[in-house]
């Protein structure tokens, strides 16, 4: 009886190291997920960032297609009411 004690005691003992371990690993892996989400973050603000510049440029050289102008406009004509709306704001 006593050695079963021993042996359930031993296995006890090695599962709470073992959960210890995948405590701290799981630690590390949220850390690093969480910094790779900021950083995917970070990379899609700059590729939309750099896709503005893109239409901009072939705004500039008059190489657009017939839909990324409406496109373009589009996007030009919803700053202007987002600017409107500042405006407005100020006004009052």
């Amino acid at each position: 009886m006593e050695d079963h004690i021993k042996r359930v005691n031993t296995k006890i003992q090695q599962l709470l190291k073992q959960y210890q371990s995948l405590q701290k690993v799981n630690s590390q892996l949220t850390a690093e997920l969480n910094s790779l989400k900021e950083s995917h973050e970070n990379d899609l603000f700059r590729i939309a960032q750099l896709q503005q510049q893109v239409g901009i440029l072939k705004s500039a050289t008059g190489q657009m297609t017939e839909s990324e102008k409406k496109a373009f406009e589009k996007i030009i004509n919803q700053y202007i009411r987002e600017l409107d709306k500042c405006i407005g704001l100020l006004s009052e």
